[in-house]
C-alpha cells in the first residue's frame, strides 16, 4: 500500500510528488495525460526564475523533477473507493481494470475545457471545431480562424493564432475582456485580428468541415462569419468526478471545497490545483505549486499522527 496517491499528471501533481518524495512517503503519481492543461500554455512569463518558456516545456521540467524521486503510471482512473477494513485507506481502479491503494489521496484533478453546447459544435468537433488555440493554430496557416471567449486563453490563444492565420475574428459576448492586460494589448497590436463583441455564437456551420459560425447580431453586414476553423476557449469546469465518488463535498461554484491545509471533509483525502476552492479560484501555475506544496506537507503530518 502506498502511503499516498496523487491523481493528476499537471503542475499540481507534479510539484505534491516532489514535496512527498522528499518527505519520504512511499507515492503513486497517475494520471491519463502528461502535463494536464500547462500543455495548452503558449506562453508563461510569471514562473518565478524564468522570464519567458513555453507550457509544455515547463511541464516537461516539472515532469523531469517528479521522476527524479520515482516514477509516473499514466493510466486513466476511472473509480476511487474507501477500503472498508480496519487499516483504511483508498483503492482505485483504472481504465485497464487492474487496482493500487493508498492511505491517503491528493487530487490535482485540474479542469476540463466547457463547451459552448451549440448546434454543429460536436457534429464539427475534430473537423474544424478545437478546444485549444495554442495547440492547434499551426494546422490553420494562412487560413481565416474565431476564438470564441474573452478570458485569458481566448485572448492568448487569439494572439497565438494571429502569428500563423491570415484572419482572426475575437468573439466575445461583452464589449471588455476578464483577460490579463498583457495579452489584450497583444492582440490590439495585431492587425490581421478582427474583433466581434457583444455577439453570441448560435451554430458551427459546415459540411465536411467548419465552414462559417452565425452570430447572434450581424457584423459588417451578415450574421455570419466565414472560417476554416473555430476554436472555443471559454474557461473550464473543475474535474470533480473521482472526488464525488468518495463523497468529497463542493463549493458553490462546483469545485472541490478545502480548508487551509487543503484537506476535504474527507479524512486522509487532499486537494490541488485548478481543481480546489483554494487561491481564490485564481488558476495559476504559482498557486497550484503552493497548494500542492500545502498539501504534501499536510498528507505527512497527518500520516505522522497515525
Amino acid at each position: 500500500m502506498f502511503d499516498v496517491i496523487i491523481v493528476g499528471l499537471g503542475c499540481a501533481g507534479y510539484t505534491a510528488a516532489v514535496y512527498t518524495a522528499r518527505y519520504k512517503l512511499k507515492t503513486l503519481l497517475v494520471g491519463a495525460e502528461e502535463g494536464g492543461m500547462g500543455l495548452t500554455a503558449a506562453e508563461v512569463g510569471n514562473w518565478p526564475g524564468i522570464i519567458d518558456i513555453k507550457g509544455p516545456d515547463l511541464m516537461e521540467n516539472f515532469k523531469k523533477h517528479a521522476l527524479s524521486f520515482g516514477d509516473i503510471v499514466t493510466y486513466e482512473v476511472v473509480k476511487i473507493e474507501k477500503i472498508e477494513k480496519i487499516s483504511g485507506g483508498f483503492r482505485l481502479t483504472y481504465q485497464n481494470g487492474k487496482t493500487a491503494e493508498g492511505k491517503t489521496i491528493i487530487f490535482a484533478t485540474g479542469s476540463e475545457k466547457r463547451h459552448l453546447g451549440i448546434a454543429g459544435e460536436v457534429e464539427f468537433s475534430g473537423k474544424g471545431v478545437t478546444y485549444c488555440a495554442t495547440c492547434d493554430a499551426f494546422f490553420y496557416r494562412n487560413k481565416t480562424v474565431a476564438v470564441i471567449g474573452g478570458g485569458d486563453s481566448a485572448v492568448e490563444g487569439a494572439a497565438i493564432a494571429a502569428q500563423v492565420a491570415k484572419t482572426v475574428y475575437l468573439v466575445h459576448r461583452r464589449s471588455e475582456f476578464r483577460a490579463e492586460p498583457y495579452w489584450v494589448d497583444r492582440v490590439k497590436a495585431r492587425p490581421n485580428v478582427v474583433f466581434v463583441l457583444e455577439r453570441t455564437p448560435l451554430e458551427v456551420l459546415g459540411k465536411e468541415k467548419v465552414t462559417g459560425l452565425k452570430l447572434s447580431a450581424p457584423f459588417n453586414g451578415s450574421d455570419t462569419l466565414t472560417l476554416d476553423g473555430v476554436f472555443i476557449e471559454i474557461g473550464s469546469n473543475p474535474s470533480v468526478k473521482l472526488p464525488l465518488e468518495l463523497g468529497c463535498a463542493l463549493d458553490e461554484r462546483g469545485f472541490l471545497k478545502v480548508d487551509d491545509t487543503m484537506r476535504t471533509n474527507v479524512p486522509g483525502v487532499y486537494g490541488a490545483g485548478d481543481v480546489t476552492s483554494a487561491s481564490n479560484h485564481f488558476a495559476q501555475f504559482t498557486t497550484a505549486a503552493g497548494e500542492a506544496t500545502v498539501a504534501a506537507n499536510s498528507v505527512f503530518t497527518y500520516l505522522a499522527t497515525k
